[in-house]
């Protein structure tokens, strides 16, 4: 009876710990205004009180699926205030402008929180957010570091490879060698823009990994490569915004 006890208990700490972590934060929709509109969003932060780092989160072209909230449930789980911005609430595709301003109503709301450093911000996105945090870090103060997945360094009017010369904040790159919408080949040339500019940058290249692949399908995904890049993020974020020194929890 104690064998059979002792392995269900360990089973339930196998499939059950994402809502395990999530008990740690407190999450919920917020609306973000812009521009005279409100743009849904999602925010989580630490349950326990303290001052933390805040993160501006953009999605993906895809939207702010279940997936994402999921993940900003796990990153305030490890001590930062997530904003997850629905930067498509009213547009599928706005201009670059629009959602800049929707990132810098976003970092006010942050500043405005009693749990939040105003001086420990940092921006992440992915795909299209991927890019965005790609053109917006040189671009905003405020972030003092940025973590951009399977972006797209040589898109748009104003092409994130154009800033590099006025990029001063670190940021993490995450990418997939498989992916097709972003080929690894702009990544590696973007890296040597970015060497030319005597940036600060680390870049982590997943085998075989496909564009998207944190979140597929609307989920957040367990596999030991999407646990890594995870952590890789976090840890990127605690040594660059002066946060906890602990090690990322896997997300799963």
């Amino acid at each position: 009876m104690k064998v059979k006890l002792i392995l269900l208990v360990v089973l339930l700490l196998c499939v059950l710990p994402l809502a395990a972590y999530a008990q740690d934060a407190q999450s919920g929709d917020v609306d973000i205004t812009s521009g005279g509109q409100a743009y849904k969003s999602y925010l989580a932060a630490p349950a326990s009180g303290g001052l933390y780092p805040g993160i501006v989160l953009i999605h993906s072209f895809n939207g702010l699926e279940e997936g994402y909230k999921t993940m900003v449930d796990e990153f305030a789980a490890q001590g930062f205030v997530v904003l997850a911005i629905g930067w498509q609430t009213f547009e599928k595709q706005p201009s670059d402008d629009v959602v800049k301003q929707v990132v810098e109503d976003g970092i006010a709301f942050l500043k405005a929180r009693s749990d939040v450093d105003p001086e420990r911000l940092g921006l992440t996105g992915f795909c299209a957010g991927g890019r965005y945090t790609m053109l917006y870090l040189p671009q905003v103060a405020d972030f003092k570091a940025g973590v951009a997945w399977y972006g797209f360094p040589y898109r748009g009017d104003t092409t994130p490879a154009s800033l590099v010369g006025d990029l001063s904040a670190p940021m993490l790159i995450i990418h997939g060698t498989a992916d097709e919408a972003s080929p690894i080949a702009d990544i590696y040339k973007y890296a040597g823009d970015l060497t030319t500019a005597g940036s600060d940058f680390e870049l982590k290249v997943y085998s075989g990994k496909p564009h998207g692949f944190m979140v597929m399908n609307g989920q957040l995904q367990t596999d030991d490569m999407s646990q890594d890049a995870f952590n890789q993020m976090v840890s990127f974020f605690n040594r660059k915004l002066n946060a906890s020194d602990a090690a990322a929890t896997p997300a799963a």
